[in-house]
């Protein structure tokens, strides 16, 4: 059992890693946004799996047991929260008139859209 909790830690603690290289390296905003975004959630859920899991090898006491389910209810929350703050701060600088980063500095669509694309 330790060395499940291990690996789903060490699993953890690479998509953390990853995030944070693609924070650095990536060009804009968005981008950064995709790679701590999705790092982020993989690895706090994957590593409290594994606290989780570590801390029922302690035993399956009733205190053990509870803190092992508090911390997988962390996890969901966690796994269904993030993703959904993400969305909307990427949606809030989207409408703040910042554009996506291009090789050739295009705009990617054309926002606000014109009068006539309305109708």
């Amino acid at each position: 059992m330790t060395i499940l909790a291990i690996i789903f830690m060490i699993a953890g603690l690479f998509f953390f890693t990853t995030g944070t290289i693609g924070f650095l390296r990536f060009p804009d905003f968005y981008s950064r946004m995709h790679a701590t975004g999705k790092g982020d959630t993989l690895g706090a859920l994957l590593s409290l799996i594994g606290v989780a899991l570590y801390h029922l090898h302690h035993g399956f006491s009733p205190g053990h047991l509870l803190v092992s389910i508090k911390l997988l209810f962390i996890a969901i929350f966690w796994f269904l929260a993030s993703p959904t703050a993400t969305h909307a701060l990427l949606r809030s600088a989207f409408e703040s008139d910042l554009m996506p980063w291009t090789k050739d500095n295009r705009p990617v669509i054309e926002w606000p859209p014109k009068e006539e694309e309305i109708k």
